[in-house]
């Protein structure tokens, strides 16, 4: 879902305006009651949402970006599977499943009384189509590989959807909670919706806020507030200040330790760390010389203080964990040591991988925080060793046709958002292009493990090779908090996938 996004992709999209932070509740205030019940909480508040990620569009098969996953996963729309936020897989939209002997075929029986937000019934045929949206030859997914193994779908009627793999994928129920399920006849979704989820979309004002409110025909438990507004910032200050004043009610993630310091400490608020699957990374497109050197990926590794980049960036918070793979996935293992900081070596390296002198290189580096921050300190560490980084600002929207999409670039940064995402380094299409057929092969035949201790085996193996190999420099894992007023409570800390399932979230009085 890549960076902060699902595309699973990444580059976070905050393109909001910090002017309308005072834009509270506008319409949505008509759905309060003017007299809040006598408990607890107020069913009726509406609950908002400090975000720096406003979705592009509204289509997660699009590059809507993380902002979209954020606001309607889970909320809006569901799946077949669900990716709770302490990480387990569970059943959403079916009833039960059955396996064949073979791994090959999969038949799902669907809940009843599922209604889409248009009043129609979801079936078996919305199932299909909406699976056929990720694996379309137009979806920006990053999921569309990894659903590639779906050879065919049947639906012998309304309640039953058969999937048949031309491999066995043991991952098939993880990976399809990434995908909608969307009315058979929404047509396109990229500035509309019609999803099955607890929660419509009344309104989504461009470049400032995007509102919802409970579905009244949903088919599970009712949400325990009154319907959630999501104002987005382009600026953390911004945000930060929007928190203080009472504008909002949470902000999603705090970018900087700085901001913890308004807060902390202070009985007016609540700070709460999760367990965060956000890595920021510097990729290098490994197809274009120097970087198709291992030998210079290597030594850049070995070039950079990350521990001192940590420092700056977040103080006392974050991980460095040396790999794309954080604690969170069962892979995961502690590479730090491998070609951990070096100098010295990093310049012997480089002059013999044919570089005794260095090299210039252009990085293209996003516009909102901590890029910037991020790349000067690369320029200055790169520079001790005879490596001149020339950085290019671009947009999210330029860092997704360009990047993303055409594979244009010397090195971008970018932080990758999603959980169990060590796939995208066993396809050699993907954007940083990174081809090595050893960890293909690991990749490819885990989904056909036996169990999840096999699969866990083969890419735990894997995640050590790319890591050898400096695929990638994985700079710190983000930590992830969450700081609200005193009064809310309810809401989801670990944010996996930068999902934000607010259905519990509750608004004291």
């Amino acid at each position: 879902m890549l960076s902060r996004k699902d595309m699973s992709l990444g580059a976070p999209l905050a393109r909001g305006r910090a002017a309308l932070a005072t834009l509270t509740t506008v319409s949505l205030l008509a759905l309060s009651s003017a007299a809040a019940m006598a408990q607890d909480y107020d069913p009726q508040a509406v609950v908002n949402i400090g975000s720096l990620y406003e979705p592009q569009n509204l289509d997660n098969t699009q590059g809507a970006g993380q902002g979209i996953n954020e606001a309607f996963n889970g909320n809006v729309y569901e799946g077949l599977f669900v990716l709770t936020d302490d990480g387990d897989v569970e059943p959403k939209l079916v009833e039960g499943y059955e396996i064949s002997e073979d791994g090959l075929t999969y038949t799902f029986t669907l809940k009843d009384g599922v209604t889409f937000h248009s009043g129609e019934v979801m079936t078996s045929a919305d199932v299909k189509s909406s699976i056929e949206r990720v694996t379309a030859e137009n979806s920006a997914s990053s999921r569309k590989k990894t659903l590639s193994v779906i050879d065919s779908i049947g639906t012998p009627d309304d309640k039953t959807v058969v999937v048949t793999l031309s491999a066995p994928s043991i991952s098939l129920p993880y990976n399809l909670s990434y995908v909608w399920i969307v009315n058979d006849d929404a047509g396109d979704i990229s500035a509309s919706e019609d999803g099955t989820g607890p929660y419509t979309l009344q309104e989504w004002r461009r470049g400032s806020a995007l509102a919802m409110v409970p579905f009244e025909g949903y088919w599970g438990e009712e949400p325990s507030n009154g319907g959630v507004m999501f104002q987005y910032f382009t600026d953390a200050t911004a945000q930060n200040n929007a928190l203080l004043t009472g504008a909002v009610d949470i902000i999603t993630s705090v970018q900087s330790p700085d901001a913890l310091s308004m807060f902390t400490d202070n009985p007016d608020f609540t700070v709460s760390e999760g367990a965060s699957t956000t890595k920021e990374l510097m990729a290098y497109n490994d197809r274009v010389a120097p970087f198709d050197n291992v030998e210079v990926r290597a030594a850049l590794s070995r070039a950079v203080d990350k521990q001192k980049l940590l420092q700056a960036i977040w103080g006392d918070y974050g991980t460095l964990i040396g790999s794309f793979v954080p604690p969170t996935d069962p892979w995961y293992v502690d590479l730090n040591d491998v070609n951990a900081y070096d100098p010295e070596s990093a310049k012997e390296m480089l002059a013999e991988a044919g570089y005794p002198d260095g090299f210039s290189f252009t990085l293209d580096t996003p516009d909102y925080d901590p890029h910037p921050v991020v790349a000067q300190f690369l320029q200055n560490e790169l520079a001790k060793v005879d490596v001149d980084v020339k950085i290019n600002i671009i947009t999210a929207n330029e860092w997704y046709t360009k990047i993303y999409k055409a594979h244009d670039f010397d090195a971008t940064l970018q932080e990758h958002v999603n959980h169990r995402d060590i796939v995208f380094y066993g396809n050699p299409g993907f954007y940083w292009g990174y081809d090595n057929p050893e960890v293909t092969r690991l990749i490819t035949e885990s989904e056909s493990a036996h169990s999840m201790e096999e699969q866990t085996e083969m890419l735990t193996e894997a995640n050590k090779i790319i890591a050898e190999d400096a695929a990638s420099m994985w700079l710190y894992l983000y930590p992830q908090i969450v700081v609200s007023t005193s009064n809310v409570s309810g809401y989801p800390l670990n944010g996996l996938n930068s999902q934000f399932f607010v259905s519990d979230i509750q608004k004291a009085d």
